[in-house]
């Protein structure tokens, strides 16, 4: 009796899977940028990670955040502003270009930055199921945090020659600064991934920025391109977002230090300058979404190339 009791389905020994031919993966994490702001508290340590080592051992820290854009503010001021005296063609020069330097200082840190971001941190990413998309992300996030000090001294300029802030100027300015956020992420994910592969897009990202600084209207005016290259190249010239993004800033700070900012928007910027930026807004959304699409499709072989 004892033994029959005993015997049957609900006392059998569990059957112990076979796992040899269970092909074996890195390890993971829900994946994708929305994963990444799902775990917040992961991010903002990458962020303070990354500010923490760059500023290590200094006597300084922080406040080299402000020396340093004020000095390419005196740089450009002194050299391109006094020596070469573009200020003749473009008043309050030195508003103008600093302002394009804001926005041009934040593309070219994210892009180049988040291109080297994974291979930076192999160690990590190899070792932890994370989204592999958080390294890019944070050091946009980086780059977005150097923006600040660099505004507070343009704002400082910009009042000292007289501006007072207008609503469609801000507008413009909130507009630039979500423009470069979601472009740069999305050539940082495309680009990071892709420097796993091949280290050579690290210089190739290197080149690539060195014509961002001349594709834009910073060390000249937009006003100079259409009368040099006429109205049909100038429009052309729109379709570069970049160019918008500082045009935007610009509207935002420098067009009111003028003596008549009226005359400068009816003469020195585009038409529908605002309308421009939303749609480029929504074109680097689409092309972040195409870049997390890239990405995802390679990142499975990340470990193995690290």
């Amino acid at each position: 009796m004892a033994e029959t009791a005993i015997e049957g389905p609900a006392h059998e020994a569990p059957a112990h899977r076979d796992l040899s031919d269970v092909p074996l993966t890195p390890p993971t994490a829900n994946n994708g940028l929305l994963a990444v702001f799902r775990r917040r508290y992961l991010l903002k340590l990458l962020v303070r990670r990354e500010i923490s080592a760059r500023y290590q051992g200094s006597f300084l820290g922080l406040l080299w955040s402000y020396i340093n854009p004020l000095a390419q503010f005196f740089v450009y001021w002194f050299v391109i502003g006094k020596i070469l005296e573009l200020h003749k063609e473009v008043p309050n020069f030195a508003i103008h270009i600093f302002a394009g330097l804001v926005v041009v200082h934040f593309f070219a840190e994210t892009f180049g930055a988040g291109t080297r971001s994974i291979v930076r941190n192999k160690s990590i990413v190899v070792k932890m199921p994370m989204p592999r998309e958080m390294f890019p992300v944070a050091t946009m996030l980086v780059s977005l945090y150097h923006v600040v000090p660099q505004m507070v001294i343009l704002i400082i300029a910009c009042l000292a020659y007289g501006w007072t802030p207008d609503p469609v100027g801000m507008a413009a300015a909130v507009i630039a600064l979500v423009m470069i956020m979601l472009l740069g992420t999305a050539v940082a994910l495309v680009f990071s991934v892709a420097n796993v592969f091949f280290r050579d897009f690290g210089n190739i990202v290197s080149v690539l920025l060195l014509f961002v600084r001349f594709g834009v209207p910073m060390i000249y005016s937009y006003e100079m391109v259409d009368q040099r290259l006429g109205p049909a190249i100038g429009q052309f010239y729109l379709f570069n977002p970049l160019a918008d993004a500082v045009l935007l800033f610009q509207r935002a700070f420098w067009v009111g230090t003028t003596d008549d900012p009226e005359a400068l928007i009816a003469t020195g910027m585009p038409d529908n300058l605002i309308l421009i930026g939303l749609a480029c807004v929504v074109a680097s959304a689409v092309l972040l979404v195409v870049a997390q699409l890239i990405f995802s499709r390679l990142e499975n072989k990340i470990p193995e190339r690290l």
